[in-house]
């Protein structure tokens, strides 16, 4: 068996070297001897006219509409501004609450169980979501069926019934998983890195609490409904197949028929103060690696360094195996299976700039020590041609890939007006990526990447990993800013755990 391997493999060789000395005869380009030898055409793509798509439903609900032929399906897609950062003080978990039992709660005259049967009936899928500041309700269905999938989608965005027996089961399922908060470090961790850089009071850390989810009633789901559930608040992307003309008309008599109640929901508010500089420990000695975060409050759009800065986080530690810190950290020294960074550029409040990876107990204060000096390297702008160049094409090569479908084009553009995202953006996004220089990269690191104010925090068995390593006494954690202890936190009330 191994030799009738072996002969396949020889014959496979030859043929493809007969190949290539033929196309090489025939004056067609020879097979490359080694892959980055591969010679590509540039890249020609046009990102879809969003003006084209779009149009204004009677009470003024922007809508991008695309047909799509190529299967027999409709989705129906509203976006809605609003979120949790609306939620009343001592009711949080509103949000997420009324994002499950909005849908599985019943609309109109039919109850919960009526509901669910007629959607399995028509094969027909229909979600609600309310996320931060954002939610959506969608309708996946067949196309043949599209009258009474919009008919059961209106009376769900219109005339939820957020039935009891619904709701107590949606809190039964949160409180569950809430009690859970603590059995995973990286779920400690990303609950107290919003901590650190949003701080304490801002609505991104106003957690559900048993307390707050046993408070919710039945008028708070309605009440929360009526604010966000407004056509003032409406973005909509319908793609499928469907006549336009048809479709529109469609849209008219449902969606636009609902007369506007507001102006809208109120603008998302703005953070006000994060932590300290410093590092701050979280003890859960039941593990053997340490999870470490390392960096700060980011920044939002209009931002004129924002490509650049997409550029240096990418080489940093955004691009996967090409970045510095999974080369360095990983490869290079074998701390961390995988080391990464992210700076999200908010839209409507700021984003945070966060290096992150796991390492073993004693290593994670030299992994540290690793990361912050390639923050280091990088506000310098010690980034060579070939790394820009590499970054750059990761960027403007996968663009097509945001508007690979219908769907997700006209999804895209409705998102993008929701929070107010120009059009331009996207049309104009490869030319700026190709205009970030090694200059341009220095700079967007020395205004946005601020090793002087780097909030560090660790999860993980504080003991051993305070110790450091002895082979590399040199890296410490007391090197980086004072050390603050943070208690663990209950799971159902968040108030701290006394060791």
């Amino acid at each position: 068996m191994k030799m009738r391997g072996t002969y396949r493999l020889m014959t496979a060789a030859i043929v493809l070297g007969w190949a290539a000395a033929a196309m090489a005869a025939d004056g067609a380009p020879a097979i490359p001897a080694r892959p980055e030898e591969l010679k590509f055409a540039p890249l020609a793509f046009k990102v879809p006219d969003a003006s084209a798509m779009r149009v204004t439903l009677a009470n003024g609900v922007p809508v991008y509409i695309a047909a799509d032929r190529m299967f027999p399906l409709v989705t129906v897609q509203v976006f809605f501004r609003g979120g949790k950062y609306l939620e009343p003080a001592g009711k949080e978990g509103l949000a997420e609450l009324m994002g499950t039992v909005w849908r599985t709660g019943g609309a109109g005259a039919l109850d919960a169980k009526a509901l669910d049967e007629e959607l399995d009936f028509l094969a027909a899928s229909l979600n609600t979501s309310v996320g931060g500041v954002s939610g959506s309700v969608s309708l996946n269905l067949l196309a043949k069926d599209l009258d009474r999938g919009l008919a059961l989608m209106m009376d769900v965005l219109q005339k939820p019934r957020f039935e009891e027996d619904r709701v107590v089961k949606a809190k039964e399922d949160m409180l569950s998983e809430m009690k859970r908060r603590n059995d995973e470090s990286a779920d400690i961790e990303a609950r107290e890195w919003d901590r650190l850089v949003y701080g304490d009071d801002y609505w991104v850390n106003r957690l559900a609490t048993k307390a707050s989810v046993d408070a919710i009633t039945r008028d708070d789901l309605i009440a929360f409904h009526k604010l966000v559930a407004d056509p003032a608040n409406f973005v909509v992307a319908v793609a499928g197949d469907f006549d336009r003309a048809a479709m529109i008309a469609k849209l008219d008599a449902t969606l636009g028929a609902w007369k506007r109640a507001g102006k809208g929901v109120p603008p998302v508010p703005q953070p006000a103060a994060s932590a300290k500089p410093g590092v701050y420990v979280v003890n859960k000695p039941d593990v053997n690696q340490g999870r470490v975060s390392i960096g700060h409050l980011g920044v939002k759009r209009p931002l004129a360094h924002e490509f650049a800065l997409d550029v240096a986080n990418d080489i940093l530690g955004g691009g996967g195996f090409t970045a510095w810190m999974m080369s360095r950290v990983r490869s290079d020294e074998g701390l961390a299976y995988s080391a990464y960074s992210s700076y999200s550029i908010g839209d409507l409040y700021p984003g945070t700039f966060r290096a992150f990876f796991q390492s073993k107990s004693a290593t994670c204060a030299q992994a540290a020590k690793l990361t912050i000096d390639l923050m280091n390297k990088m506000r310098a702008g010690e980034v060579t041609e070939k790394e820009l160049v590499t970054s750059k094409n990761s960027f403007t090569e996968t663009l097509p890939r945001l508007f690979e479908s219908k769907l997700r084009t006209v999804a895209r553009f409705a998102q993008d007006e929701l929070v107010g995202r120009p059009h331009t953006y996207w049309s104009t996004y490869r030319e700026k990526v190709g205009k970030v220089t090694i200059p341009a990269v220095g700079e967007a690191a020395r205004a946005h990447i601020k090793t002087d104010r780097l909030i560090v925090l660790v999860v993980g068995n504080v003991a051993e990993i305070l110790k450091g390593s002895p082979d590399h006494p040199e890296a410490s954690f007391a090197a980086f800013g004072p050390i603050v202890r943070v208690p663990l936190r209950d799971p159902l009330t968040l108030q701290p755990i006394k060791e």
